[in-house]
């Protein structure tokens, strides 16, 4: 199996990512920057955290228009796995792979700690490896991860499974004050409705190591892994 990580201009989690693939999976991964326009002969790709472009005009909004977006526009269209981590998020809204939007954080700060997530649907490429109700903790940093969506939009996305992790107490309650950033509905990842494009705020790849005292975010990168290479179908 072999990863592409895409690095935009202002990415600045892309070693983690890399290094999670390589060093803990021990998967082949390569660095695929914004200007190239093909994605062939990989199985997985992974859009990090950052800041593109700057984050000028929207989160996001410009590198929507990047060259390799039309590479993973196409790569997604096959039922290919990807992934887009907090700005990756950010990112595959703007270009309408996933729906809704991210707004500026209730209270309008930057939020950094540890958050703690309830597994909503374990039946994905990316969950595989979860148990539907399973609490993760997972931190996040981001100045604009307030989901939001229409009432239509969030009654699919409810309706059909795809809200796949949502902010909960470490118990797995799901309250006000286990949201970070005042999402609708406590969402923190959400898929396609073919099941193959995944986005999540928190940072899985800064959670996956014994050392790091985190290893929960492993079983998001172990999920793809085993959807690819075991053909585990999720495709809705």
């Amino acid at each position: 199996m072999r990863w592409a990580v895409v690095v935009f201009p202002g990415t600045n989690c892309e070693l983690d990512c890399h290094h999670v693939v390589a060093d803990v999976l021990g998967q082949p991964v390569e660095y695929v920057w914004h200007k190239d326009t093909r994605l062939e002969g990989f199985d997985a790709v992974i859009l990090p955290g950052g800041f593109s472009y700057g984050d000028y005009l929207r989160t996001g909004a410009i590198a929507r228009f990047s060259p390799i977006m039309g590479a993973v526009a196409d790569f997604a269209a096959a039922g290919r796995p990807v992934i887009g981590i907090c700005n990756g998020f950010q990112i595959l809204l703007e270009a309408g792979l996933l729906p809704g939007a991210l707004r500026r954080n209730e209270g309008l700060k930057f939020r950094c700690h540890d958050v703690h997530l309830r597994v909503e649907n374990g039946a994905t490429a990316f969950t595989n490896r979860c148990r539907p109700g399973q609490v993760l903790r997972v931190p996040i940093k981001h100045g604009e991860g307030n989901y939001y969506a229409d009432p239509a939009t969030i009654d699919e996305l409810e309706r059909t499974g795809r809200v796949v992790l949502r902010y909960a107490t470490p118990e797995g309650a799901v309250t006000a004050e286990a949201n970070p950033n005042g999402s609708l509905n406590n969402i923190a990842g959400i898929v396609n409705e073919r099941g193959n494009v995944f986005g999540m705020m928190p940072h899985p790849e800064i959670a996956a190591e014994a050392i790091l005292g985190m290893e929960d975010g492993r079983l998001i990168f172990e999920s793809i892994v085993a959807s690819v290479e075991g053909r585990v179908a999720h495709v809705r």
